[in-house]
């Protein structure tokens, strides 16, 4: 059995994939690098070819017809032969002095495997002197492992999304994992649906995951996620339907994960506010009214928090005060 199983999702990625692909070698033959050609229409699949036949046992090429992210990662995952399972985007790249770092970790947990490996991420903004970084440290313990009654509480801005966890394979597959095709922003999906079922993790304070922004056309632009918003209220409904963290016995497990629900929805909420159609007004009801029916607990907790209540301030000076705050969000934490 393999160590460590990588799926790349592409779709016309030939100007950039070779970067995440040459930072994944040095992971060696203990690692299966999955190079997941989901239906390009460039040199992709070229590309994909020639590394499988330049690092045999190490590097594989997987060509499906188009089935977008979501349907390549899931392509990836039931081609895993490795332990633990991880996603790298095919403009993203992993860490040179972190990453051998954190398969000897893998290495150390092999015999006694645990859930989720957590590393920290960096948004690498184009043209941004100041990377921010997302890290863990205050909420998780390091080095050792770990079960969510150690965890302290996450701060804003601090969640773990797909950039930051390193799953076991098992778990992925035993949890019933679905990603729909043709959809964007499946990642919260993803890091979301097996939480119910994640009791052992382990945290390295490592810059692992380098998470690229400023590519012309990409999914995490927020013009481009306004016109994709239909997508993300998909997401968010899905999310809200997948898993219900009120019936979480551990306390610190269920707060997370309605924290995590609460930044999904705010985000949708400020995207369709930013819109300033009524089109998309009316969509930020139907989204609100959606969860109140789907989950009426979850609704009351999530209505009545600060960002709740900020989505449903009356008016167009109710609007621009979110707007702000999002705006000064944006500033801090780098993402957008």
């Amino acid at each position: 059995m393999k160590l460590l199983s990588i799926a790349v999702p592409c779709y016309n990625s030939q100007d950039y994939m070779e970067k995440a692909l040459s930072s994944l070698l040095p992971g060696g033959e203990e690692t299966e690098i999955l190079i997941v050609d989901d239906g390009s229409g460039d040199r992709t699949a070229q590309i994909a070819d020639e590394y499988e036949r330049r690092y045999p046992g190490i590097v594989r090429a997987i060509h499906q017809e188009n089935g977008g992210h979501g349907d390549a990662v899931m392509t990836g995952l039931k081609n895993a032969a490795g332990l633990y399972f991880k996603v790298l985007d095919s403009d993203d790249w992993m860490d040179a002095e972190a990453y051998p770092k954190i398969l000897d970790a893998l290495r150390s947990l092999a015999d006694d495997p645990v859930d989720m490996v957590v590393s920290n991420y960096i948004y690498d903004k184009a043209g941004a002197k100041h990377k921010h970084v997302v890290r863990y440290c205050h909420a998780l313990p390091q080095n050792r492992v770990f079960g969510w009654e150690d965890t302290k509480s996450f701060r804003k801005g601090q969640y773990m999304l797909m950039h930051s966890v390193i799953y076991r394979t098992r778990l992925l597959r035993d949890c019933g994992l679905t990603l729909p095709k043709h959809t964007f922003y499946v990642d919260e999906l993803y890091v979301y649906i097996p939480l119910p079922q994640v009791e052992r993790m382990y945290y390295l304070d490592l810059d692992l995951y380098h998470y690229f922004i400023g590519r012309e056309g990409q999914s995490v632009q927020e013009q481009v996620m306004i016109r994709r918003i239909d997508q993300a209220l998909l997401v968010n409904r899905l999310l809200i339907s997948a898993a219900d963290p009120c019936g979480v016995r551990d306390e610190r497990k269920r707060r997370y994960m309605l924290n995590f629900l609460e930044i999904v929805t705010a985000v949708s909420s400020v995207l369709l506010i930013k819109s300033g159609t009524k089109e998309n007004l009316k969509k930020k009801e139907a989204l609100w009214a959606f969860i109140e029916k789907e989950n009426p607990r979850v609704y009351k907790t999530l209505r009545r928090r600060l960002t709740g209540r900020l989505a449903h301030l009356p008016g167009r000076a109710g609007r621009v005060i979110v707007l702000g705050i999002y705006k000064v969000c944006q500033r801090i934490y780098g993402f957008n």
